[in-house]
């Protein structure tokens, strides 16, 4: 099979390298994805500007240096991931506060049902060092873990990257086979989700309404936001709940 089963599945799916530091891995990623029969590569805010045109990169992308020029570098999170109804961000660390956590086996089947409805689709993986951050989670819909070995679940980002693209293109090759009915019966809500970057700007909103009122002191805020954050994720919202919330903040700036 060397093509995606439905070739316009490739153009719905977005792989998000963050802040990555080494040509190399941004090499060997472009490989991976066109190995696998996909093309949307993003970079935001990669080490090394203009990292696509370093040596070790084109290197390392041996045949794919077509998905290293046409992938899109900027400096923005919220851009990249909007105008998506699934963000996931890969990363082996459990957090206290975050979006809904699954492993990459049911990750897979909640891709499928997206994209079945032919919605946007993100992918996120971290930093080398550091992995995702918490504001980085933030913009996810869902934290997603690879099952590896516990004492050691570390991996290279460019090989989290190919597991990650191997196993979805043998998923997307069995079409909707194997779908969780729960996800399947929702399909037609993500139309009405809203993007994590709208989720973003209406948690800043709701910050500066709870500091207009005094309920959040920004000397001591503590976990407030996380914890709001954390309830907003959980909840998936929608775009006029995200209408309702927004106005809700708009009064209380109007308390100050």
């Amino acid at each position: 099979m060397n093509e995606l089963m439905n070739p316009e599945i490739s153009h719905l799916l977005r792989w998000i390298l963050v802040e990555t530091s080494h040509p190399g891995n941004v090499g060997s990623a472009a490989r991976a994805l066109k190995t696998m029969g996909f093309s949307d590569l993003r970079l935001v805010n990669p080490k090394i500007k203009g990292v696509t045109q370093e040596s070790e990169a084109i290197a390392l992308a041996s045949g794919a240096v077509d998905i290293l020029k046409a992938s899109q570098e900027s400096n923005s999170l919220e851009l990249a991931v909007q105008g998506c109804s699934v963000v996931l961000g890969l990363t082996s660390r459990d957090r206290e506060f975050g979006p809904p956590a699954m492993d990459w086996v049911l990750a897979r089947t909640l891709v499928k049902a997206a994209l079945a409805s032919n919605h946007q689709v993100a992918i996120l993986f971290g930093p080398e060092r550091t992995g995702l951050d918490n504001d980085h989670l933030a913009l996810c819909t869902h934290r997603v873990w690879l099952d590896a070995n516990p004492a050691y679940p570390s991996l290279n980002l460019a090989q989290a990257l190919m597991v990650c693209a191997y196993t979805l293109r043998e998923a997307l090759s069995h079409g909707l086979e194997g779908v969780h009915p729960s996800l399947l019966a929702n399909r037609e809500e993500m139309a009405d989700f809203a993007d994590p970057s709208a989720i973003a700007a209406m948690l800043e909103h709701w910050r500066q309404g709870l500091e207009a009122i005094g309920y959040l002191d920004p000397v001591n805020p503590k976990k407030l936001m996380p914890r709001l954050q954390a309830l907003f994720a959980r909840s998936r919202l929608h775009k006029e709940e995200i209408d309702l919330l927004r106005g809700i903040a708009k009064q209380m700036l109007q308390k100050k």
